[in-house]
């Protein structure tokens, strides 16, 4: 699988679950839906992203994007 499409599982996920937060138990979970969309926001125009680095550290999308060089060669010869 892809960073990018990890990362906005995460984004979408994020803001979905504070906007239940905030719905049901304090207004202030609105603070961090607005956190996510400003980072989404600074990511796009800095290319950095501080969950892309927590998740490489942690190993993801380390071997899926190798199999996915991998396949995409295979499908190129």
């Amino acid at each position: 699988m892809k960073m990018e499409m990890i990362i906005r599982r995460f984004a979408g996920s994020f803001v979905l679950i504070s906007l239940v937060l905030a719905r049901y138990h304090s207004p202030y979970w609105l603070w961090f839906t607005a956190f996510v969309g400003f980072n989404l926001l600074q990511s796009s125009f800095t290319h950095f992203c501080p969950l892309e680095i927590i998740l490489r550290r942690v190993g993801v999308g380390c071997a899926s994007c190798a199999s996915d060089k991998v396949a995409g060669a295979g499908i190129l010869k």
